[in-house]
């Protein structure tokens, strides 16, 4: 985590029955009045790598990688979680699948509240978190106020990534843990877009990631191997903004259109980034998401006055 002393760092769990989850949080030590009135906003990893190795990471001599604390420069309450089997939390004999997520943000909303009064907030998920963010705007909407799914896929219809893939599924059914190491957390970064990502950064979330320990759970692998479609986009309220990198191999772009043109909420954006693949929080032309993601949370704010 880093250290910018304007920011306040804090360190939270939450409890879902025996599960321990480990909730980061991060804000600006002192906040504008019309920054305070802001929903907070909820980070949330994907498959491979656990929150702070995605959200908050430190690289050394690549300044300005922590979107944590760039949402909490410009005035943000950020919070970001491992999920059951992840990072610093709880590891089970379950396979952390999309559902065991929802009942996951189902705890931190709880943390959320009694930290902040604040029963809802937004949301950002990659990859698997995407899935993870419309499957809890679906199931608990009085918590979700506006959500963002990068990297997102729906039916999976036509997606390279997942056709590959499903090679692994008799391995993801057989156990609930499957090994990682540097060369394949590094080869995420490269499996789409070469060169949208500065090879150091790669190293240095994979590296961090490694800290955890060499294996992550199969359940969001063998969701999006076998049981797409997980959410119904007629049953999300929220605003949403479905936003991927150009490179990203893990959807087809008819597939997130189908899915965008059936939100029923009018207040709903798409866009397509250049120069960013699969990992755009921490691709070369990462700014051009921040920047999206900040706009779109702020719209909130705006027409909440």
């Amino acid at each position: 985590m880093t250290s910018d002393p304007r920011i306040v760092s804090e360190e939270h769990w939450a409890k879902k029955g025996d599960v321990s989850l480990f909730v980061a949080r991060k804000r600006l030590c002192e906040r504008q009045a019309d920054q305070q009135k802001r929903l907070p906003v909820v980070l949330v990893h994907g498959s491979s790598n656990s929150a702070l190795p995605t959200f908050d990471l430190t690289v050394p001599g690549h300044p300005d990688y922590s979107l944590m604390d760039w949402l909490a420069l410009r005035g943000w309450d950020v919070w970001a979680m491992d999920h059951e089997g992840y990072g610093r939390s709880t590891v089970t004999s379950g396979n952390s699948d999309i559902a065991t997520g929802v009942e996951d943000l189902k705890a931190m909303a709880r943390v959320i509240a009694a930290e902040t009064g604040c029963a809802e907030f937004n949301l950002y998920g990659l990859s698997s978190g995407s899935l993870r963010v419309a499957a809890f705007a679906q199931a608990a909407p009085e918590h979700a106020a506006r959500i963002v799914l990068d990297a997102f896929v729906w039916t999976g219809e036509g997606s390279p990534t997942l056709e590959k893939r499903k090679a692994g599924i008799a391995q993801f059914k057989a156990s609930n843990r499957r090994a990682i190491d540097l060369d394949y957390l590094v080869g995420i970064f490269l499996r789409d877009g070469p060169g949208t990502t500065d090879p150091a950064v790669a190293e240095a979330c994979a590296r961090a990631q490694l800290a955890y320990g060499d294996s992550v759970p199969t359940g969001t692998y063998l969701d999006m191997t076998t049981r797409l479609p997980l959410v119904d986009p007629g049953k999300i309220s929220a605003p949403t903004f479905v936003v991927r990198g150009e490179h990203d191999s893990l959807a087809t772009m008819d597939d997130l259109l189908a899915f965008f043109q059936r939100l029923p909420t009018n207040d709903k954006r798409f866009a397509v980034l250049p120069h960013l693949a699969h990992i755009a929080t921490l691709g070369k032309n990462r700014h051009a998401l921040w920047d999206a993601v900040d706009e779109f949370f702020k719209a909130g704010s705006i027409s909440d006055r």
